[in-house]
């Protein structure tokens, strides 16, 4: 396989400013130049395309995980390198997540230029003789369902503030839209994605994408629709759609006996590869490193299986202080057994947490509990024996998630406390940084200078 990890991108130059919709690498191999690709472009140029969108698609994962789980404080990112990481990150002393805040740009824009590579490949099939009509409804459905994974994770940190949808004219973007309504979008753009892989024939998909897809069962086109409504089922359940959400995890890979890690993955290799950006050799005598929040190690349920596999204890804490304020981390991440290990960014585990949240909601308790207990049961700490209240099942399925999903490229406490509106110091435990716990991450300088650039033509 050509470099996945040849991506670089031409930053277009506004008012000092970053337009974060601009792609144009001429000389990347994954990604033929623009007018390269806009007409006729060959089935080579195409398959590059769809490897250069698989790289961009996990260029957001250290960044989003590491600052998302910092916010939530089910981690910590100690880095003795800069304090911002800790000062910043943590909103110690007061500290704001401001346009200039550090470090948290690569939330924003690596997955605008995931979803602006998603549209080339879309705009360069259609505009081909190359492929049959099935397989551009392939390609383009597999394009736009990782275009609406990527426009969820902007919307999940900019929040309140809103995201642009509309960024196919990159001179032109579209407005800021509110949340409700970007979700609305986000949406259309998958229900549009799974329509196309429906009508993309059946097999496997027509080009060649890494193992982290065709390794794990999704090389088919079945079996990326059934991934397209996983994603779907998340995006429900942030619009409180409950219903929609049940009937989402129906129809993707969801299994209530199955695998807990079944799932498509981002992969990483060796130079000139990119390694795996959660990898930290265990109980190396370093400076940096992302460890576990205290918190998680203290609120868990002894003999919980998830710790022993999730967590690994060091012999000596990383430490590091900050603003005068010492912070230690005695555990770290036990996942990945080498750092070119696969990192999934959707699992069974998320479906079945998903399911049992939808049916509480819909007082579909025996379902609810059932689904509870798939997730117990696994864990080794037996079945759920509490109250069966909607609002006592929501507490023991937040609890759950916190340890089944805990450091999953996404930032999942963070989200979930936000959308319960769970967000202070009962859930979010600030007492040893003391720092500020943020809703949401601020609109980037370089769109507001954008917005005020335009106001002035």
């Amino acid at each position: 396989m050509k470099n996945i990890n040849s991506v670089f991108v031409g930053l277009l130059l506004m008012m000092s400013s970053c337009n974060f919709f601009t792609l144009d690498t001429p000389n990347d191999p994954n990604n033929p130049s623009l007018g390269s690709v806009s007409q006729n472009a060959s089935r080579t140029q195409v398959q590059n395309l769809v490897t250069g969108l698989e790289s961009r698609h996990r260029d957001y994962l250290f960044t989003v995980t590491a600052l998302f789980g910092t916010l939530g404080r089910e981690l910590w990112y100690l880095n003795a390198s800069d304090p911002r990481w800790q000062t910043d990150w943590l909103g110690m002393n007061g500290r704001q997540a401001t346009p200039n805040m550090f470090g948290y740009l690569n939330t924003y824009q690596q997955p605008y230029f995931a979803i602006r590579q998603a549209q080339t490949v879309i705009d360069a099939v259609n505009n081909t003789n190359t492929f049959t009509t099935e397989e551009k409804n392939a390609i383009s459905g597999f394009s736009k369902t990782l275009m609406a994974y990527q426009y969820l994770i902007v919307a999940m940190g900019q929040y309140e503030n809103g995201i642009r949808i509309d960024v196919k004219d990159v001179q032109n973007p579209g407005p800021f839209l509110p949340l409700a309504e970007s979700l609305t979008q986000i949406k259309r753009i998958l229900d549009e994605g799974n329509t196309e892989l429906g009508a993309g024939g059946t097999g496997n998909f027509p080009l060649r994408l890494t193992t982290g897809f065709t390794g794990n069962g999704f090389g088919t086109i079945a079996a990326l629709r059934q991934m397209n409504r996983a994603i779907a089922a998340r995006l429900a359940v942030y619009r409180q759609d409950w219903q929609g959400a049940l009937d989402a995890v129906n129809a993707s890979f969801y299994s209530a006996t199955g695998n807990l890690e079944a799932g498509p993955a981002h992969t990483y290799g060796a130079p000139p590869d990119a390694f795996n950006p959660l990898f930290f050799v265990r109980n190396a005598a370093v400076s940096t490193l992302l460890v576990v929040h205290p918190s998680v190690i203290n609120d868990t349920i002894a003999g919980d299986a998830r710790v022993r596999a999730k967590f690994f204890r060091r012999t000596a804490p990383v430490s590091v202080t900050s603003d005068g304020t010492p912070l230690a981390g005695q555990y770290q991440d036990n996942r990945y057994a080498a750092n070119t290990s696969e990192i999934k960014f959707f699992r069974n585990e998320e479906l079945v947490l998903i399911a049992a949240e939808a049916n509480a909601q819909l007082n579909k308790t025996p379902e609810a509990v059932a689904a509870i207990n798939r997730i117990r049961t696994a864990a080794g700490i037996g079945n759920y024996t509490g109250a069966t209240t909607k609002d006592a099942l929501i507490n023991e399925i937040l609890f759950q998630r916190r340890y089944s999903l805990w450091g999953e490229p996404w930032g999942h406490r963070w989200v979930d406390l936000r959308r319960y509106d769970r967000l202070n110091a009962t859930n979010v435990d600030v007492s040893l940084d003391r720092g500020t716990i943020f809703k949401q991450l601020a609109r980037p300088q370089a769109e507001v200078n954008w917005d005020a650039y335009v106001q002035t033509r």
